[in-house]
């Protein structure tokens, strides 16, 4: 998904490649991006894009679970195009505006080609930005007479620089560059190839007696009702391609492959329904998926993501990858992901009476809402767990100079206002 100059680049180069089948799609607009992604987001592998702003906005958008790169404007890119407007337009450094590249990095260019001058007028950004910003700070620069050019990475920007009048150079990508990128596309491929074919084990726990109807306890409707959850768990077990064993009594396993289980819940994202199983049924079944190298492995991570998925409460699904990171609640809106196992959680929870787990979920949960200001009633929704709780974690974390108090908001015209916390690490 790219600018049409680029795509043409990455064609030229993909083609070398029997082993990929490639779709190309072009975008005129950023404000166009999202749309002309949607329709596609599950008909390919890996998604290349065509540089750093349409990467940031699929990004932020969220909508794509699949791999995504983006082809850089690395130093080459730059020295092909300063070289065109010192041969052949005799322009300076000092009398052109720059954008997208990190200071240090044309810096850096420069005295590698042996430019003396410095670049004067850079506007470097992280993420998406919009054309007319891009183009409004060239445009301002050429027209006070403070530049005589400019050098932009953005195609849409190019174009409406054009439309002004103002002298523009595109800074295009090498093949070389886009080479370099296909061959890491190609070994993230086999990577993924490789977690596909992981073990991965399913630890199921079913409450049967919340099914027995009230006032009919008996052990023989207790063994039907066994018999028949059994039966679902089969039929499941043979969807994934998987292989059922009891583990006593309410509790079962299943050993499954990572692509399989990753297909049926939607990349991790949602509960599979289990045919005949009605949604009370469901409820009632608390399962922990966990993913290893080994089959021992994996079981010992399902085992973990169970007891992590009971801390949630009956009915709850999580799932612990072989890099030590938590997702669930499977099928939630507060669905986070999180790593229980990182020497920077060891420390802060060193400094506080927090558990490195807790603090990894607060650092998901901040990731998820994009924001670093929280509430103890927001926060004890993500976690699943009671208000007065979540205020005791946040006023430990302020009590350590972990978060500070920076507002309230009232929810309610009479309710009791909630204390707005910045989280500082």
């Amino acid at each position: 998904m790219g600018a049409d100059d680029t795509v043409k680049i990455i064609k030229s180069v993909t083609d070398e490649y029997s082993d990929l089948e490639c779709r190309f799609f072009e975008y005129w607009n950023e404000k166009d991006l999202i749309e002309n992604l949607r329709p596609h987001v599950d008909d390919v592998d890996i998604w290349l894009f065509s540089g750093q702003v349409p990467y940031s906005i699929a990004k932020l958008w969220g909508g794509i679970l699949k791999p995504m790169f983006y082809i850089p404007h690395t130093g080459a890119s730059l020295y092909r195009t300063l070289l065109h407007i010192v041969y052949e337009q005799d322009l300076t450094m000092e009398q052109l505006s720059f954008d997208t590249f990190q200071p240090s990095e044309l810096e850096k260019t420069f005295s590698e080609a042996q430019i003396e001058a410095k670049p004067i007028f850079l506007k470097y950004y992280q993420g998406e930005i919009s054309a007319d910003e891009l183009s409004e700070y060239h445009y301002r620069l050429w027209k006070s007479g403070q530049t005589k050019a400019a050098v932009t990475c953005l195609r849409t920007a190019h174009l409406e620089l054009q439309r002004l009048g103002v002298p523009v150079f595109r800074v295009l990508p090498t093949r070389l560059g886009v080479k370099e990128i296909i061959e890491l596309i190609l070994r993230t491929n086999e990577t993924l190839h490789f977690k596909d074919a992981q073990i991965a084990v399913q630890m199921v726990e079913v409450d049967s007696f919340a099914r027995l109807a009230k006032d009919t306890f008996s052990t023989d409707e207790l063994h039907r009702l066994e018999i028949k959850i059994t039966e679902k768990l089969l039929e499941y077990a043979k969807k994934v391609h998987g292989s059922l064993k009891a583990a006593g009594p309410g509790r079962y396993v299943i050993f499954t492959t990572r692509g399989l289980l990753q297909e049926i819940t939607s990349n991790f994202t949602v509960v599979p329904e289990l045919e005949g199983s009605s949604q009370t049924a469901h409820d009632n079944q608390t399962c922990g998926i966990g993913i290893g190298k080994t089959a021992y492995e994996a079981e010992i991570n399902a085992g973990k993501a169970l007891l992590h998925a009971k801390e949630y409460g009956q009915g709850t699904w999580m799932i612990l990858l072989d890099d030590k990171t938590i997702v669930g609640p499977l099928g939630k809106q507060a669905q986070i992901t999180y790593s229980y196992a990182s020497e920077e959680l060891a420390q802060l929870s060193e400094k506080t009476s927090l558990s490195g787990t807790t603090i990894n979920k607060i650092k998901a949960i901040l990731r998820k809402t994009q924001k670093c200001e929280i509430s103890a009633h927001e926060l004890a929704r993500y976690m699943q767990i009671m208000p007065r709780s979540a205020r005791r974690i946040l006023m430990e974390l302020e009590d350590k100079g972990f978060a500070q108090v920076i507002g309230e908001e009232s929810p309610y015209p009479r309710g009791r206002p909630r204390k707005i916390y910045r989280i500082l690490f």
